[in-house]
């Protein structure tokens, strides 16, 4: 299952996609903590290069994160991790929900001293549900769109 929300801290928004659990691997996660991972896809207008998106956008990304990890949401000061998805790296010889990267430099860290439950409420308020399967063809649709 995966949890599609919207965030509105910039304009135009963006979608944020939040696995359900660690099977569904994508960009954002809990640092040494098993969580949800969490993928954000901009609108093609929004031309940040990945080190320089806005930091409202990587706090809702990283609350969410956050909030999805059943050990981490419970502690204060989190680490959470962020990566192009083009830097991740995952072999078979992995454990599930383990990812690697490419290049560790290319990596970048958000602390989250604790947790924002405005934020939380926000995004939970554009919380819409689709099964797994629909990533593959709205990844092939949005592929499709930006090679046009």
């Amino acid at each position: 299952m995966v949890y599609y929300f919207t965030s509105n801290v910039i304009d135009p928004p963006a979608t944020i996609y939040v696995g359900k659990d660690k099977f569904e691997t994508t960009q954002f996660h809990a640092d040494n903590l098993s969580s949800a991972h969490v993928y954000l896809r901009l609108a093609p207008e929004q031309t940040w290069t990945w080190d320089a998106l806005p930091a409202a956008l990587v706090q809702d990304c990283a609350q969410l994160t956050k909030a999805n990890s059943i050990e981490g949401n419970k502690k204060d000061n989190v680490t959470i991790i962020y990566t192009p998805w083009t830097n991740l790296r995952k072999n078979a010889g992995m454990a599930t929900g383990q990812v690697g990267f490419v290049d560790p430099k290319m990596t970048q860290t958000h602390h989250i001293p604790h947790r924002l439950n405005a934020t939380i409420n926000r995004l939970l308020k554009t919380r819409t549900t689709l099964p797994t399967s629909s990533l593959a063809t709205d990844r092939d649709a949005y592929q499709a769109a930006q090679r046009t």
